[in-house]
């Protein structure tokens, strides 16, 4: 099943996957580099809303970051896997508000043209996480994070 609701095109295939692409218009070093510390991450992940920021970006390092939205706030915190500089980035990723539900996300960074295609495949525990996950706002939340990723790229292209 493809969907195209936002700048994201979102793929769920097999059970437990949900594959995301979208191009930024920046090397992919840049996008990279934006997916590499809280200086940075703060600048976007939290679509705009204040957050607190942990991150120890080296293969096996932990991450956690806090969303203060006018809602409320939303934790979430994963481990890092492989690390390929500019490249790809494995982590884990978990809500801290539905604890154990762990996702394994993978981000391929490619460049053409000097834009930059970020793949993320999500690979969920179950088709229940999975479907629980898309009905959760998901891609709206990631299109919104990836609005203020790009004002971020702007700001150093």
């Amino acid at each position: 099943m493809n969907q195209q609701r936002s700048g994201y095109a979102v793929t769920v295939t097999g059970d437990r996957k949900v594959v995301m692409t979208r191009v930024f218009d920046a090397p992919r070093e840049l996008v990279f580099k934006a997916h590499s510390s809280c200086e940075h991450l703060s600048r976007w992940w939290a679509r705009g809303n204040p957050m607190d920021c942990e991150v120890d970006f080296r293969p096996g390092g932990k991450w956690r970051i806090v969303e203060h939205s006018p809602e409320g706030d939303h934790a979430f915190r994963g481990e890092y896997g492989e690390i390929v500089t500019n490249e790809k980035i494995e982590q884990t990723f978990e809500w801290e508000g539905l604890p154990g539900h762990i996702v394994e996300d993978t981000h391929v960074f490619t460049e053409e043209d000097g834009k930059t295609t970020l793949t993320t495949t999500s690979v969920f525990a179950s088709t229940e996480d999975r479907d629980g996950m898309l009905s959760s706002g998901m891609e709206v939340g990631a299109e919104e994070s990836a609005r203020h990723l790009d004002e971020l790229l702007a700001s150093w292209v």
